[in-house]
């Protein structure tokens, strides 16, 4: 069952909290809200569709602060729902990462978009997360002789070239082709370098028409002050 996302929440205004909690349910998210950034740091991370709305003025531990803190949960994006907004601080939280600067009198709607498109960014990071680490344990299963023969096969040599470098026979090579394919499920030779790619292996197919995993684009965004930053 796919998990419901979450919207954290971090606002010292309680009306805001209340406001901002009846306005997520009824969106069909599930939120989560915090007075201050030192609850919310207090908190264990979660393994779902997340992002972050918070104000810039938090007592002790800044906004802006807090957004440095967790930099690291790149499939948490942020979104900054504030009172208090100008030029600077919006380029400075823009800078940072911040997927959205919305002012407090932004309409529901614009911040109901907002949360939706950093939801999805989160779940496109998380899929991605997932992915490559079911890549590396396919990967971690082979024995190293397997490994040797995906790196050089990967890198553009053919079965009997593998077997050259490694000292062994072109069937051996073929044997262990067989296995390396089979373990990493890879349907193709183009799949099995694409893998190869993935996991940082030294490839000589990198033109090969393939999409590798790619970290999810943030899209440009317009500020409060109407500027437009990638």
């Amino acid at each position: 069952m796919t998990a419901i996302p979450i919207v954290f929440v971090v606002d010292a205004d309680v009306t805001t909290r209340e406001s901002l909690g009846r306005l997520i349910e009824e969106a069909g998210w599930r939120p989560r809200t915090f007075a201050s950034a030192k609850d919310f740091l207090a908190q264990p991370r979660v393994l779902a569709p997340s992002c972050l709305v918070l104000d810039v003025a938090l007592p002790g531990v800044s906004g802006l602060d807090l957004q440095r803190l967790v930099a690291d949960r790149i499939d948490m994006p942020t979104i900054f729902y504030t009172g208090c907004g100008d030029v600077g601080l919006t380029v400075q939280a823009m800078k940072a990462g911040a997927l959205e600067f919305l002012p407090k009198s932004s309409r529901p709607d614009v911040l109901v978009a907002a949360i939706g498109q950093a939801l999805a960014h989160s779940q496109a990071r998380l899929a991605h997360a997932a992915q490559l680490k079911a890549l590396r344990e396919s990967y971690a299963s082979l024995s190293r002789r397997e490994q040797e023969v995906m790196a050089l096969v990967a890198s553009g040599l053919l079965n009997k070239q593998v077997g050259f470098e490694l000292g062994i026979s072109e069937i051996t090579v073929k044997a262990h082709r067989g296995q390396v394919m089979r373990k990493m499920q890879a349907d193709s030779l183009a799949g099995l370098v694409k893998m190869a790619a993935w996991l940082g292996l030294p490839c000589a197919r990198l033109d090969m028409p393939f999409a590798p995993l790619a970290e999810p684009r943030r899209p440009f965004a317009t500020t409060a002050a109407g500027m437009l930053v990638a």
